[in-house]
């Protein structure tokens, strides 16, 4: 007689182990894939808007207008409203009663404002990262154990019928397998998405601490950097003069 091995009889030779561990790997493929499908839109929209927005930043009319045209790069947006925020509460506060920060300068209220607004945005579009590389790791060994469970099932069922034949030990054998297979298709598309992201993240990074240099620059002198590459030099536009003066 024949082994079938499609899924049903798959499904029908196993016992509550193996249905847990088959139901298991499904919901891990499920949640890596949305992780993947969503960030994976995320840093592409990012990536595609953030060069444009802050290169329209620098040469908006005023602070708020500025402010309004990088909307587009949330993070680099929220960046710069930090910055403008802890100018405006030094500037008000500015002889004031003492409090914890008042002898802070301008210079250093930026500085901590801009570092924390890196912070909480780099921590923000790690989100899911830990997921993916929790799902590339665990995974191959969720199926190798129901391969094992499979197999040790299988066995246990030969025995008891006393049916050592190879066309009745391949089938059980070859479907318990299919947990191994099953764990490493849940795994490689997690891994590799976990490798591509976070190398995109770190160019995200690079180009949040530049634009934050020169937002700091900016917003403590007035003027932006000659060299800032997103105003170039020999372009400083009548705008962006303007854009200095109500800072």
């Amino acid at each position: 007689m024949q082994a079938n091995f499609d899924f049903a009889t798959f499904w029908a030779q196993g016992d509550f182990v193996s249905h847990a561990i088959a139901i298991l790997l499904l919901g891990l493929s499920v949640a890596s894939w949305a992780v993947i499908l969503g960030k994976g839109w995320k840093i592409w929209n990012l990536r595609r808007t953030a060069p444009v927005a802050m290169d329209s930043f620098w040469h908006a009319a005023n602070l708020q207008e500025g402010l309004e045209r990088l909307e587009p790069a949330a993070p680099f947006a929220e960046l710069a409203r930090r910055g403008s925020q802890a100018v405006s509460h030094f500037q008000s506060h500015a002889g004031s009663a003492p409090h914890l920060d008042s002898h802070l300068s301008a210079s250093e209220l930026v500085t901590r404002a801009l570092r924390q607004g890196i912070a909480r945005t780099s921590s923000h579009l790690e989100g899911g990262q830990t997921l993916l590389a929790s799902i590339g790791s665990t995974a191959p060994f969720i199926g190798l154990f129901g391969t094992v469970w499979g197999i040790y099932h299988a066995l246990a069922t030969i025995g008891m019928t006393g049916q050592s034949s190879l066309d009745k030990v391949a089938g059980p054998v070859g479907e318990a397998l299919i947990m191994t297979a099953a764990g490493l298709f849940v795994a490689i598309p997690a891994v590799l998405a976990y490798n591509t992201f976070n190398r995109s993240l770190r160019v995200i990074g690079g180009d949040l601490d530049a634009f934050a240099h020169d937002l700091h620059t900016f917003l403590t002198t007035g003027h932006p950097m000659a060299e800032s590459p997103v105003v170039p030099q020999g372009r400083s536009t009548a705008a962006t003069r303007k854009l200095a003066e109500v800072a």
